[in-house]
């Protein structure tokens, strides 16, 4: 892996949790010599990994909407940003640029896009590894319901097991490495 898409909120949550886990975070991305790819926000904890990566020295690419750069709400200051035209667009190239993808904690565009990257793994669209950072027990409810689809028979358990799920970034980038390794033995 050399690239990181990261998922995560245009606010920073009301607990200083969500704070720590991106930094320590973009603290794991840069030792490891990741770079990361994100929306290209200069808000909430999309400002705050991209900007402690780039603090550590870290590489840092956004992908950001026109209509959203307009708004005054990208990241000016970034070693490369992509401006598309729309949401689908920017989703695509995120893709693309990326060997991997976490979701930290967000709201809905966070969860609408760990979402397709999880329905696009599941179909074998792609074969990267799919991480869930779950800081301060913030997805937990939503890793119940992804059992409870288990148990309704909505969702096969060998799928389910296809998102990393882990409350510590080092670990959760160990495992990525390690689904990566699987992939490639195939």
């Amino acid at each position: 892996m050399k690239s990181i898409c990261v998922y995560c909120g245009s606010s920073s949550g009301n607990s200083p949790a969500f704070h720590q886990a991106a930094l320590a975070l973009a603290k794991q991305l840069t030792n490891q010599n990741l770079e990361l790819i994100y929306g290209g926000g200069d808000v909430g904890l999309m400002k705050i990994i991209a900007d402690e990566c780039l603090r550590l020295g870290g590489h840092v690419t956004g992908v950001i909407p026109q209509a959203l750069l307009d708004r005054e709400v990208g990241h000016r200051n970034l070693n490369k940003l992509h401006v598309v035209a729309n949401m689908h667009e920017r989703k695509a190239l995120m893709a693309e640029l990326s060997d991997g993808f976490i979701a930290l904690p967000g709201g809905i565009g966070t969860l609408e896009e760990l979402f397709e990257m999880f329905t696009w793994l599941q179909l074998g669209f792609h074969h990267k590894p799919l991480g869930l950072l779950n800081v301060n027990g913030f997805y937990d409810h939503l890793l119940q319901f992804l059992e409870h689809a288990v148990f309704s028979g909505f969702l096969k358990p060998e799928h389910n097991a296809l998102l990393i799920k882990e409350i510590d970034p080092s670990l959760l980038l160990n495992r990525m490495h390690h689904f990566e390794d699987a992939i490639n033995a195939k």
